[in-house]
């Protein structure tokens, strides 16, 4: 579907808790538009927005995905996003690219943690917030109950501009508060609905609540509250046009409601998305940046340059990579050259397309605030700035959030070790929050995400995608070893074994030095006690040996050798004999350093709510850690702790049990400290155990 006018676009996003029903509900609105044949349903596997092999085996959304549905010559886009919050960076690229947002809950369980999440980015961003209740013909499920709640929770400005007809079983249709019209659904019918009169039993109810309605409009309005103090009351247009301006200014949230596996609303609800919900020129400037970095604000304007967002690029087996597109300023043509401001390269435009989920129809153009996309743009990537080159510019994305846990994989079989690079590849593009690297103390190949499930997601694509195999480890922690005392040490290599033999001697004194000092080595003889040319061989084995470790096969760390003496024979001496006098050396004076075992110690910040506060320090001192203090920022309490690597490596899902997923958590290394005795006898047997 192409358009012409930015006045017929509006860009909604779905968001809100898992099982809310937001890709049903697409799929719903999908169907009442007559773009789909039949209601498709997440149990079937074959919803529009819900494509991905993982998200039709699971029945969860993983990422986000683009609809458009055609109703009353405009056009609606859609971005369906996930409930789940190791995903939630999804739902902000989507929020980031939308004008507005259908905040789902469900209609019995009421608000979640992942409601809330996307109600505080919408509120730092800026975007008009609607409020759709789902399953309502669920048992239990209740508008008046729920929007006390709703109000405490969020905004007193949430106001129903729908009420249910019929209750739990019997919910068969929606009045119109605004325009005072009722409508019917045939309950697994085409979700269009029929106008009727509004039912004498609702009659009192419906003058209440548009009475609060209107209040609650003029409240945002001077004159609108004169005119309101003046009649009582406001006219339809009135109230409509004043509505619409309170939504856009977010002073109201509107509140709708639906039973999207029964097909009832989903008309009534596109009525009001496309009265209600402003337009590409509506929402306001886009953020942005000039090349020095200065903030600037960019308006929605159909004739001025280019600038286009990319939020999101996806990872096709087939097609390749698939760049999804938001046009902020201008227009952007099918065989156009554009700048791509982060790479400082030109792009060109290929092949236009609109999306229904996965499936791509070709236009010639997309104007100002239109989504689209096309496949293999060459340089760009998620978050990217496509502009004229004449008038270059950033536009605004939101950071990337940090991995919270991290599993070391390997190959099953060798012949994937190389496949595995290109295919992570892929995938990070594709997913920002995923990370690979390979470990540069350890040697592993770590995969980092967002959690257990986002990592599993990962390997499970590796797989089906591009034929990877993986295994997953818990990744190991990079512990040291030093020594705490100073010692002296001798290493004698002597071998006869007929003709030449080998012969070094040396003697050295070993020193502990300050933490993140690593290793010095001074050469103090004086003479020829050794020859010049053998003293390095006699680092090189010390720092061979070290590396091997001592007690536990860590690297020995914070130490410093002073090579003090020695001996050496003309015939039998060489390189390698020194070498090896050098770690025999080393391990001679090791045994009398004091050596001990040291762990690496993470700076943690908790954010969580009061009522968390007491389980999470609990937790904490189970798990060695140390509280630093605690601050409040906005409503959150935030605790600072030092806790040892080893005792956070299970910590995402271990926090998100114990808070209900209302909590989140960064760290960053801090330093090394002594692993206390008892768990330094551990890792001694253990490394012992892989010894023999």
């Amino acid at each position: 579907m192409h358009v012409d006018n930015p006045q017929n676009l509006r860009n909604i996003v779905l968001t809100g808790h898992n099982d809310t029903g937001k890709t049903t509900l697409a799929s719903a609105l999908l169907f009442a538009a007559g773009v789909a044949t039949r209601l498709n349903r997440v149990e079937d596997g074959n919803t529009v927005t819900d494509f991905d092999p993982e998200e039709i085996e699971r029945g969860i959304s993983i990422g986000l995905a683009p609809c458009y549905v055609p109703w009353k010559q405009h056009k609606i886009n859609l971005i369906d996003t996930p409930g789940y919050s190791i995903f939630f960076s999804e739902s902000r690229a989507a929020m980031r690219a939308a004008d507005a947002a259908l905040l789902c809950i469900n209609g019995v369980a009421g608000a979640e943690v992942a409601t809330e999440k996307a109600w505080d980015f919408c509120s730092d961003i800026d975007l008009p917030v609607m409020f759709h209740l789902t399953k309502m013909d669920r048992e239990r499920a209740d508008l008046e109950r729920l929007l006390p709640g709703l109000r405490e929770r969020f905004d007193r400005s949430i106001v129903p501009i729908q009420l249910p007809i019929g209750e739990e079983a019997s919910f068969s249709g929606v009045v119109d508060l605004v325009h005072r019209k009722a409508y019917t659904f045939e309950r697994d019918g085409n979700g269009k609905g029929s106008a009727i009169e509004i039912p004498k039993s609702l009659n009192e109810q419906v003058e209440e609540w548009r009475n609060q309605l209107i209040e609650s409009v003029a409240e945002t309005d001077d004159k609108l509250m004169e005119k309101f103090f003046d009649a009582g009351t406001l006219s339809e247009e009135e109230l409509a046009k004043g509505l619409r301006r309170a939504i856009r200014s977010r002073d109201v949230f509107p509140l709708t409601v639906s039973s999207s596996a029964h097909g009832i609303g989903p008309g009534a609800l596109l009525d009001s998305l496309l009265d209600l919900m402003p337009n590409p020129l509506e929402r306001g400037p886009f953020p942005a940046t000039n090349i020095g970095g200065e903030e600037l604000h960019v308006d929605p304007t159909g004739d001025g340059e280019t600038a286009v967002l990319v939020f999101k690029t996806l990872s096709d087996p087939f097609t390749g990579k698939v760049s999804l597109l938001r046009v902020v300023r201008g227009e952007l043509a099918s065989d156009a050259t554009v700048w791509n401001t982060r790479q400082e390269v030109e792009e060109r435009i290929n092949h236009l397309m609109v999306y229904q989920g996965k499936q791509g129809s070709e236009v010639p153009r997309l104007v100002t605030g239109d989504i689209g996309g096309m496949a293999k743009l060459k340089h760009a990537a998620t978050g990217d700035t496509l502009c004229s080159k004449n008038a270059p510019l950033k536009l605004g994305w939101i950071p990337v959030r940090e991995p919270a846990i991290a599993f070391a994989i390997e190959p099953k079989s060798k012949g994937d070790e190389e496949k595995i690079g290109e295919a992570l590849h892929r995938l990070m593009e594709e997913d920002l929050t995923l990370q690979g690297h390979r470990d540069a103390e350890t040697g592993e190949y770590l995969l980092e995400g967002t959690g257990q499930l986002h990592v599993e997601i990962a390997v499970a694509k590796l797989k089906k995608r591009f034929n990877v195999e993986v295994i997953l480890h818990p990744p190991k922690v990079p512990y040291r070893e030093t020594v705490r005392r100073p010692a002296d040490g001798h290493g004698r290599h002597k071998k006869q074994t007929g003709g030449r033999g080998q012969f070094a001697d040396c003697r050295i004194h070993l020193e502990p030095l300050q933490r993140g000092e690593d290793f010095d080595f001074v050469d103090e003889i004086f003479g020829g006690s050794i020859p010049q040319g053998y003293r390095p061989a006699v680092r090189k084995g010390i720092e061979e040996a070290r590396i091997r470790g001592f007690l536990a096969g860590y690297r020995v760390v914070d130490f410093r050798v002073r090579l003090k003496d020695g001996q050496y024979h003309d015939v039998d001496s060489s390189e390698m004999a020194f070498k090896i006098a050098g770690s025999l050396a080393f391990k001679d004076a090791m045994a009398n350093a004091g050596p001990t075992i040291l762990e690496p110690i993470m700076k943690v910040e908790i954010s969580t709510s009061e009522d968390f506060m007491g389980d999470i320090m609990s937790d904490l001192s189970q798990r060695r850690g140390r509280p630093q203090g605690m601050d409040a920022s906005n409503g959150t309490q935030v605790i600072n702790a030092l806790v040892p690597m080893a005792e956070m490596l299970n910590y995402a899902p271990a926090l998100r049990s114990m808070t209900q997923g209302r909590s989140s958590f960064h760290m960053e290394f801090s330093h090394y400290d002594e692993v206390p005795k008892n768990i330094q006898e551990k890792l001694i047997a253990e490394a012992k155990k892989t010894d023999d």
